[in-house]
């Protein structure tokens, strides 16, 4: 075969193939952008969350109509949101492919398809965070409403809805908290409902989006097909102008939308182009008029829709960068009737507690509430009139927590009438006698594992003194593995107990005045100047007026009392002592303390030494700040007048970090009422409270000392 000859072949099948290339090409590209079974997919989608707008003070009245009219229901609560959660983000990414596709073939969009197309990070970040903060059931357990249009879900969605359908998706703290204190005066609003407010206004800004972008896909599908037949009819009025009306037929038997962005584009491309191309202007004129429009009027109208649903799209978009950015701590606080109740609380203990604090009290509100049927608001202000009919017995009494976290949430659940869960009646009873039931536990797996092995050593003939020494050696090793499955039990069910705490963020006050010590002993140069430099890092990440830091010194045990370096060293740590309260420019030694004590002789060890080394210096501090014994220490760099106002001592070895913001938790934590130690006098020992706290203990970065 000639190659003339297969070139006219190969373009014999080249011209076969080009419709069939063609066909492909509109199916995976125009087809997408326009295609029917798209247009059916948004058939139904309703209308974005847009009504009338109100001012600040309609909204608050709009609220107190809302409060009125929500009935809730008694029924068994739906699971709806996830499911739509769901929806919304698959139609959203259908939306995004769709936009994606059309700026890829160079095709306009409208601006709001460019907003949702340049913020969808944000979008699918909120999605992401949606599903995080709504885990299954979640909504379940807060009020649903009976009827209306969000019938089965919960009242705070409704709500969510309402604030965005009103505003068209601008929110802020201020409109927000008006409109919510303005529907509690009519309906209290549970906890559970107001930290929920957020996570509803989020999956109601993400419906409106889903709803806005459907509007945008059919938009473009609308605008892409008033394209297509512009250019069928330009091509066939340039080309083959008399088949023109059999083109003009088919777009009238396909049956166009009659919609703005159809009518808009198509306007748009066919005016101007001569009178051939006057026909379908008029037909569509024509179609118009049946309805008592004019292409006038849509076109009009879609400019209007296109920066109305630029300004939704926005408001929407900045409306979850708020959502993203709010601490909504203050919020919820600020609303909740039950913080108000609970701040009555005697000489305000509760409002200087921090936030966690508050929170857990909170908590045993809402789950007493739920187990009693009683309103939240109701049981707050029987766990504050308990404090109050009791505060002349003691301090711990008289604070609400005794009644929320300590011994007094049993009598709080009796006259609420709660009924208690089998979970946590387990728990009740194990925190009464814990060392029992540990012990018992370990017993009774223990006795059980080797009932198991003896008996199957019995029935293989095993007797006498052999039987004895299985049982013995049995219970040593099987005791052992009972002990590892009761402690790994345990860590499955128990849960740790958080102190409660004072805030003392801002600043501690002077009655908890507190000194940082660190016992350590005076080895070199090199040692006394990192010792001074890690006590100004624990100063520089702890600042406070009424926190001091102190070295406690000793020199290292000798044979003799005294060594020729002794001088030395001390003149270089009290040098070293004063330098640092003249660089944090204090007139006198009132923020960095030494004390140092000689060497005394041990005859036990027979050696000069500091006495009882750790201990002992630390027990002569406690002495020295109690009023006496100053003669133990033969060297003191401080200001003496406030020995007697410190309240606290912090102990940390010379290796043992105090982090950011560490040292005023523990000394709130000692300073709450609920943690006071409770001494008896006929026992002789503290039966309540604390007198020393060991805070957690962990591993650093390598390469870091460790910390505490």
């Amino acid at each position: 075969m000639t190659l003339a000859k297969r070139k006219e072949q190969g373009k014999d099948v080249f011209t076969e193939m080009l419709p069939q290339a063609i066909s492909v090409l509109r199916k995976s590209i125009i087809d997408p952008l326009f295609g029917e079974t798209v247009m059916r997919k948004y058939a139904n989608e309703k209308s974005p969350l847009r009504s009338e707008l109100f001012s600040s003070g309609q909204m608050e009245q709009h609220a107190i109509r809302l409060a009125k009219s929500h009935k809730l229901t008694r029924e068994k609560a739906s699971e709806q949101l996830l499911k739509r959660l769901a929806e919304n983000e698959k139609v959203l990414l259908d939306v995004h492919g769709l936009l994606t596709e059309t700026v890829r073939v160079q095709k306009s969009i409208a601006p709001a398809g460019e907003w949702l197309l340049d913020n969808f990070y944000l979008i699918e970040e909120q999605i992401y965070t949606g599903k995080k903060h709504l885990p299954k059931g979640y909504s379940k357990g807060l009020p649903q409403l009976a009827r209306g249009q969000s019938q089965g879900l919960p009242r705070v969605y409704d709500i969510a809805v309402e604030i965005i359908s009103h505003s068209d998706g601008r929110v802020d703290i201020k409109s927000l908290s008006a409109f919510i204190h303005a529907y509690q005066s009519i309906t209290t609003l549970q906890l559970g409902e107001l930290w929920a407010i957020p996570i509803m206004l989020r999956l109601a800004l993400l419906e409106n989006l889903r709803r806005l972008a459907t509007q945008i896909a059919v938009d473009i599908l609308n605008k892409n097909l008033a394209g297509h037949w512009a250019d069928e009819m330009t091509d066939t009025a340039e080309k083959d102008p008399k088949n023109l009306v059999l083109v003009i037929a088919d777009m009238a038997r396909s049956n166009p939308p009659m919609e703005s962005s159809f009518v808009a584009e198509l306007t748009r491309r066919l005016q101007g182009k001569g009178s051939s191309l006057a026909l379908p202007l008029s037909w569509i004129e024509q179609r118009l008029s049946e309805n008592g429009l004019t292409s006038i009027e849509l076109v009009y109208l879609e400019n209007q829709k296109q920066a109305a649903d630029q300004m939704s799209i926005s408001n929407s978009i900045n409306g979850l960068r708020f959502l993203n950015n709010t601490d909504w701590r203050d919020f919820v606080e600020d609303l909740s009737v039950v913080e108000q109740i609970l701040r009555r609380d005697i000489d305000e203990v509760y409002s200087k507690m921090d936030f966690y604090t508050r929170d857990s009290y909170r908590h045993v509100i809402e789950r007493i509430a739920k187990g009693s049927y009683l309103p939240e608001e109701k049981v707050a202000s029987i766990a504050i009139s308990l404090s109050r009919e009791n505060a002349v017995h003691n301090i711990r009494m008289a604070h609400v927590g005794y009644y929320l976290t300590g011994n007094g949430v049993s009598e709080l659940e009796k006259i609420s009438k709660t009924h208690l869960t089998i979970r946590e009646r387990c728990k009740k009873i194990f925190n009464k006698i814990p060392v029992l039931l540990y012990t018992s536990s370990i017993i009774g797996i223990t006795f059980l594992l080797c009932w198991l092995l003896l008996h199957k050593a019995y029935a293989e003939g095993l007797r006498d003194g052999k039987m004895i020494l299985l049982a013995v050696l049995c219970a040593i090793s099987l005791s052992q593995l009972s002990l590892t499955l009761v402690n790994w039990l345990v860590t499955l069910f128990a849960r740790p107990y958080l102190l409660p705490r004072l805030d003392f963020s801002k600043g501690i006050p002077a009655q908890y005045r507190t000194l940082v010590a660190v016992p350590t002993m005076l080895t070199n140069i090199h040692e006394i100047e990192d010792l001074v430099e890690a006590l100004e890092v624990r100063f520089l990440a702890n600042r406070d007026e009424h926190l001091q830091y102190a070295l406690l010194t000793d020199f290292k045990d000798a044979l003799t009392e005294t060594l020729e370096e002794d001088e030395q060293l001390l003149s270089c740590a009290q040098q070293k002592i004063i330098e640092l309260n003249k660089k944090y420019e204090r007139t006198k030694n009132d923020t960095f303390f030494l004390f140092h004590r000689s060497r005394k002789w041990n005859a036990k060890e027979k050696k000069w030494m500091g006495y009882e080394r750790k201990r002992g210096k630390l027990a002569a501090l406690n002495a020295i700040l109690r009023g006496k014994g100053k003669e133990n220490f033969s060297l003191i760099i401080a200001d003496d007048t406030f020995f007697a106002e410190t309240k606290y001592v912090i102990t940390l070895d010379t290796d043992t970090q105090l982090p950011r913001d560490a040292a005023w938790k523990m000394i709130g934590a000692l300073a709450h009422p609920l943690n006071h130690a409770l001494y008896d006098e006929q026992k002789q020992r503290v039966i309540d409270g604390y007198t020393i706290l060991q805070p957690r203990v962990s591993n650093s970065l390598p390469g870091v000392s460790g910390s505490t």
